[in-house]
Protein backbone atom coordinates (compact mmCIF):
# COMPACT_ATOMS: atom_id res chain seq x y z
CA UNK A 1 0.00 0.00 0.00
CA UNK A 2 1.37 3.41 -1.03
CA UNK A 3 0.69 6.46 1.14
CA UNK A 4 1.72 9.97 0.16
CA UNK A 5 0.73 13.62 0.35
CA UNK A 6 -3.05 13.80 -0.08
CA UNK A 7 -3.80 10.23 1.05
CA UNK A 8 -6.64 9.75 3.55
CA UNK A 9 -8.09 6.97 5.67
CA UNK A 10 -7.46 4.51 8.48
CA UNK A 11 -4.06 3.51 7.07
CA UNK A 12 -2.93 7.11 7.36
CA UNK A 13 -4.15 7.14 10.97
CA UNK A 14 -2.14 3.98 11.65
CA UNK A 15 0.90 5.66 10.14
CA UNK A 16 0.38 8.80 12.21
CA UNK A 17 -0.01 6.76 15.40
CA UNK A 18 3.31 5.07 14.65
CA UNK A 19 4.98 8.44 14.04
CA UNK A 20 3.39 9.77 17.26
CA UNK A 21 1.87 12.82 15.58
CA UNK A 22 -1.71 14.10 15.38
CA UNK A 23 -3.86 11.24 14.10
CA UNK A 24 -6.51 12.71 11.80
CA UNK A 25 -6.25 10.33 8.84
CA UNK A 26 -5.09 13.10 6.48
CA UNK A 27 -1.61 12.84 4.93
CA UNK A 28 -0.61 16.51 4.99
CA UNK A 29 2.72 18.33 5.02
CA UNK A 30 3.26 17.61 8.72
CA UNK A 31 2.87 13.87 8.15
CA UNK A 32 5.12 14.06 5.09
CA UNK A 33 7.84 15.81 7.10
CA UNK A 34 7.61 13.21 9.88
CA UNK A 35 7.88 10.41 7.31
CA UNK A 36 11.00 12.07 5.87
CA UNK A 37 12.53 12.29 9.34
CA UNK A 38 11.90 8.58 9.89
CA UNK A 39 13.30 7.69 6.47
CA UNK A 40 16.44 9.68 7.18
CA UNK A 41 16.94 7.90 10.51
CA UNK A 42 16.29 4.50 8.88
CA UNK A 43 18.74 5.08 6.00
CA UNK A 44 15.95 4.98 3.42
CA UNK A 45 15.34 7.14 0.36
CA UNK A 46 13.98 10.40 1.78
CA UNK A 47 10.96 11.19 -0.37
CA UNK A 48 8.10 11.39 2.15
CA UNK A 49 6.29 8.53 0.40
CA UNK A 50 5.40 5.41 2.40
CA UNK A 51 6.01 2.43 0.13
CA UNK A 52 7.04 -1.14 0.79
CA UNK A 53 10.52 -0.33 2.13
CA UNK A 54 9.24 2.28 4.57
CA UNK A 55 6.40 0.05 5.76
CA UNK A 56 8.86 -2.79 6.30
CA UNK A 57 11.20 -0.54 8.28
CA UNK A 58 8.32 0.52 10.48
CA UNK A 59 7.47 -3.14 11.18
CA UNK A 60 3.81 -2.18 11.23
CA UNK A 61 2.33 -5.23 9.55
CA UNK A 62 4.36 -8.15 10.91
CA UNK A 63 5.80 -7.33 14.31
CA UNK A 64 4.18 -8.84 17.37
CA UNK A 65 4.79 -6.25 20.07
CA UNK A 66 3.17 -8.17 22.92
CA UNK A 67 5.70 -7.71 25.70
CA UNK A 68 6.70 -9.50 28.84
CA UNK A 69 8.09 -7.55 31.75
CA UNK A 70 10.07 -8.30 34.88
CA UNK A 71 11.12 -6.42 37.97
CA UNK A 72 14.76 -6.42 39.03
CA UNK A 73 15.93 -6.85 42.60
CA UNK A 74 16.44 -3.07 42.87
CA UNK A 75 12.95 -2.24 41.65
CA UNK A 76 13.57 -1.53 37.97
CA UNK A 77 10.86 -2.56 35.51
CA UNK A 78 12.30 -4.03 32.30
CA UNK A 79 10.13 -4.75 29.27
CA UNK A 80 11.18 -7.41 26.76
CA UNK A 81 10.99 -6.61 23.05
CA UNK A 82 13.28 -9.19 21.52
CA UNK A 83 14.84 -8.95 18.11
CA UNK A 84 14.38 -11.80 15.64
CA UNK A 85 16.83 -14.56 16.53
CA UNK A 86 18.95 -13.95 13.43
CA UNK A 87 19.56 -10.33 14.48
CA UNK A 88 21.72 -11.12 17.53
CA UNK A 89 24.13 -13.82 18.67
CA UNK A 90 22.79 -16.23 21.26
CA UNK A 91 25.00 -17.71 23.94
CA UNK A 92 26.06 -17.67 27.56
CA UNK A 93 29.08 -15.45 27.12
CA UNK A 94 31.04 -14.23 30.12
CA UNK A 95 30.57 -10.45 30.45
CA UNK A 96 33.45 -8.24 31.52
CA UNK A 97 32.52 -4.77 30.26
CA UNK A 98 29.47 -2.52 30.33
CA UNK A 99 29.41 0.01 27.47
CA UNK A 100 27.15 3.09 27.44
CA UNK A 101 25.83 4.66 24.23
CA UNK A 102 23.17 7.04 23.06
CA UNK A 103 21.21 6.30 19.91
CA UNK A 104 21.57 9.62 18.04
CA UNK A 105 17.88 9.26 17.27
CA UNK A 106 14.27 9.42 18.40
CA UNK A 107 12.88 8.79 21.88
CA UNK A 108 10.93 5.55 21.38
CA UNK A 109 13.01 2.51 22.46
CA UNK A 110 10.73 0.04 20.67
CA UNK A 111 11.25 1.85 17.37
CA UNK A 112 15.01 1.72 17.96
CA UNK A 113 14.90 -2.06 18.31
CA UNK A 114 12.57 -2.43 15.33
CA UNK A 115 15.03 -0.37 13.29
CA UNK A 116 17.82 -2.79 14.23
CA UNK A 117 15.61 -5.66 13.12
CA UNK A 118 15.58 -4.15 9.62
CA UNK A 119 19.19 -2.98 9.58
CA UNK A 120 21.11 -4.42 6.62
CA UNK A 121 24.49 -4.26 8.42
CA UNK A 122 23.86 -7.48 10.35
CA UNK A 123 23.59 -8.06 14.09
CA UNK A 124 23.80 -4.42 15.20
CA UNK A 125 22.24 -4.02 18.65
CA UNK A 126 22.71 -3.51 22.37
CA UNK A 127 20.97 -5.61 25.00
CA UNK A 128 19.15 -2.66 26.57
CA UNK A 129 17.60 0.61 25.36
CA UNK A 130 16.29 3.40 27.61
CA UNK A 131 13.57 5.62 26.15
CA UNK A 132 13.46 9.37 26.61
CA UNK A 133 11.35 12.48 26.10
CA UNK A 134 10.88 13.71 22.55
CA UNK A 135 13.31 16.30 21.22
CA UNK A 136 10.34 18.62 20.77
CA UNK A 137 9.47 18.31 24.47
CA UNK A 138 5.90 17.26 23.75
CA UNK A 139 5.97 13.53 24.53
CA UNK A 140 7.22 11.87 27.73
CA UNK A 141 5.46 8.53 27.21
CA UNK A 142 8.72 6.56 26.93
CA UNK A 143 10.88 8.67 29.23
CA UNK A 144 13.00 6.32 31.33
CA UNK A 145 11.39 3.12 29.99
CA UNK A 146 13.91 0.27 29.90
CA UNK A 147 13.55 -2.29 27.12
CA UNK A 148 15.58 -5.47 26.58
CA UNK A 149 16.38 -6.37 22.95
CA UNK A 150 17.71 -9.92 23.41
CA UNK A 151 18.25 -12.44 26.23
CA UNK A 152 21.02 -12.35 28.80
CA UNK A 153 24.30 -13.85 27.61
CA UNK A 154 23.87 -12.92 23.95
CA UNK A 155 25.51 -10.07 22.10
CA UNK A 156 25.21 -7.70 19.17
CA UNK A 157 27.75 -5.53 17.36
CA UNK A 158 27.79 -2.11 18.99
CA UNK A 159 31.41 -0.93 19.16
CA UNK A 160 32.50 -0.78 15.55
CA UNK A 161 36.21 -1.30 15.00
CA UNK A 162 38.26 -1.19 18.18
CA UNK A 163 41.49 -2.67 19.44
CA UNK A 164 39.87 -5.65 21.14
CA UNK A 165 37.12 -7.22 19.08
CA UNK A 166 36.35 -9.76 21.79
CA UNK A 167 34.74 -6.84 23.67
CA UNK A 168 31.69 -7.22 21.43
CA UNK A 169 31.19 -10.72 22.77
CA UNK A 170 32.11 -9.98 26.37
CA UNK A 171 30.30 -6.67 26.85
CA UNK A 172 26.79 -5.60 27.75
CA UNK A 173 25.66 -2.58 25.74
CA UNK A 174 23.13 0.03 26.86
CA UNK A 175 21.67 2.66 24.52
CA UNK A 176 19.95 5.81 25.79
CA UNK A 177 17.49 7.39 23.34
CA UNK A 178 19.03 10.80 22.66
CA UNK A 179 19.95 12.84 19.59
CA UNK A 180 23.37 13.93 20.84
CA UNK A 181 24.89 17.25 19.82
CA UNK A 182 22.77 20.23 18.77
CA UNK A 183 23.77 22.95 16.30
CA UNK A 184 21.83 26.19 15.89
CA UNK A 185 18.90 24.72 17.81
CA UNK A 186 18.61 21.65 15.57
CA UNK A 187 19.72 18.01 15.63
CA UNK A 188 22.18 16.68 13.07
CA UNK A 189 19.13 15.48 11.10
CA UNK A 190 17.41 18.88 11.15
CA UNK A 191 14.79 18.42 13.89
CA UNK A 192 14.12 21.58 15.90
CA UNK A 193 14.95 21.04 19.58
CA UNK A 194 12.79 22.50 22.32
CA UNK A 195 14.75 24.59 24.84
CA UNK A 196 13.60 22.27 27.64
CA UNK A 197 15.58 19.43 26.04
CA UNK A 198 18.91 21.24 25.78
CA UNK A 199 21.99 21.41 27.98
CA UNK A 200 25.08 23.55 27.41
CA UNK A 201 28.41 22.22 28.65
CA UNK A 202 31.01 24.48 30.26
CA UNK A 203 33.57 23.22 27.75
CA UNK A 204 33.02 21.79 24.29
CA UNK A 205 33.07 18.03 23.88
CA UNK A 206 33.97 16.51 20.52
CA UNK A 207 33.58 19.99 19.05
CA UNK A 208 30.14 20.80 20.47
CA UNK A 209 28.86 22.71 23.49
CA UNK A 210 25.09 22.23 23.14
CA UNK A 211 23.52 18.78 23.51
CA UNK A 212 20.22 16.95 23.78
CA UNK A 213 19.88 16.55 27.54
CA UNK A 214 19.71 13.14 29.22
CA UNK A 215 16.52 13.34 31.28
CA UNK A 216 16.29 12.80 35.02
CA UNK A 217 14.22 9.64 34.49
CA UNK A 218 16.75 8.28 32.02
CA UNK A 219 19.61 8.85 34.45
CA UNK A 220 17.66 7.44 37.40
CA UNK A 221 16.83 4.22 35.56
CA UNK A 222 20.26 4.01 33.95
CA UNK A 223 21.70 4.01 37.48
CA UNK A 224 19.41 1.14 38.48
CA UNK A 225 20.14 -0.74 35.26
CA UNK A 226 23.92 -0.44 35.69
CA UNK A 227 23.68 -1.85 39.22
CA UNK A 228 21.39 -4.65 38.02
CA UNK A 229 23.82 -5.62 35.24
CA UNK A 230 26.73 -5.42 37.69
CA UNK A 231 25.04 -7.90 40.04
CA UNK A 232 23.75 -10.13 37.25
CA UNK A 233 26.99 -10.41 35.28
CA UNK A 234 29.55 -9.73 38.00
CA UNK A 235 30.98 -6.64 36.25
CA UNK A 236 32.90 -4.13 38.38
CA UNK A 237 31.07 -0.99 37.25
CA UNK A 238 33.16 1.25 39.48
CA UNK A 239 36.25 0.42 37.42
CA UNK A 240 36.98 2.16 34.14
CA UNK A 241 35.18 5.46 33.52
CA UNK A 242 33.83 6.05 37.07
CA UNK A 243 37.32 5.67 38.52
CA UNK A 244 38.72 8.08 35.92
CA UNK A 245 36.01 10.67 36.64
CA UNK A 246 37.36 10.98 40.18
CA UNK A 247 40.73 11.96 38.70
CA UNK A 248 39.83 13.87 35.53
CA UNK A 249 36.20 14.93 35.74
CA UNK A 250 34.61 15.43 32.30
CA UNK A 251 37.95 14.76 30.58
CA UNK A 252 37.50 11.10 31.54
CA UNK A 253 35.03 10.78 28.64
CA UNK A 254 37.83 11.12 26.08
CA UNK A 255 39.50 8.34 24.11
CA UNK A 256 41.27 5.86 26.38
CA UNK A 257 43.69 3.17 25.21
CA UNK A 258 42.87 0.92 28.16
CA UNK A 259 39.26 0.94 26.99
CA UNK A 260 40.16 0.64 23.30
CA UNK A 261 42.26 -2.47 23.85
CA UNK A 262 40.02 -3.88 26.58
CA UNK A 263 42.86 -3.85 29.11
CA UNK A 264 40.71 -2.47 31.95
CA UNK A 265 37.46 -4.30 32.60
CA UNK A 266 34.52 -2.32 33.91
CA UNK A 267 32.26 0.48 32.67
CA UNK A 268 33.11 2.64 29.65
CA UNK A 269 31.34 4.79 27.07
CA UNK A 270 31.59 4.59 23.30
CA UNK A 271 33.65 7.80 23.38
CA UNK A 272 36.32 6.03 25.43
CA UNK A 273 36.69 3.44 22.68
CA UNK A 274 36.16 5.50 19.51
CA UNK A 275 37.63 8.93 18.71
CA UNK A 276 34.96 9.47 16.06
CA UNK A 277 31.96 8.93 18.38
CA UNK A 278 30.19 11.30 20.76
CA UNK A 279 28.07 8.93 22.85
CA UNK A 280 27.81 9.47 25.71
CA UNK A 281 28.74 13.09 26.41
CA UNK A 282 29.76 14.40 29.87
CA UNK A 283 26.53 15.99 31.09
CA UNK A 284 27.20 17.00 34.73
CA UNK A 285 24.23 14.98 36.03
CA UNK A 286 25.61 11.90 34.29
CA UNK A 287 28.99 12.36 35.98
CA UNK A 288 27.29 12.77 39.35
CA UNK A 289 25.26 9.59 38.80
CA UNK A 290 28.30 7.52 37.82
CA UNK A 291 30.13 8.65 40.93
CA UNK A 292 27.36 7.20 43.11
CA UNK A 293 27.72 3.64 41.78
Amino acid sequence: MLLKLGSRGDEVKELQDFLEIQSDGIFGKGTENSVKEFQLMADLTVDGIVGNNTWEAMCMSTTDNSEKSYLTENGLLINKHYLPQEEYKEGAWDKQYLILHHTAGWHNPYNTIDHWANDTRGTVATEFVIGGPSIRGNDEKYDGEVVQAFPQGGYGWHLGKNGSQHMHVHSVGVEVNNFGYIENGKTYAGQVADDSQLVTLESTFRGHAEWHKYSNKQLENLHKLILHISDRDNIDVRAGLPALIKEKGAEAFGFNEDAYYGRVKGLWTHTNIRKDKSDMFPQPELLDMLLTL
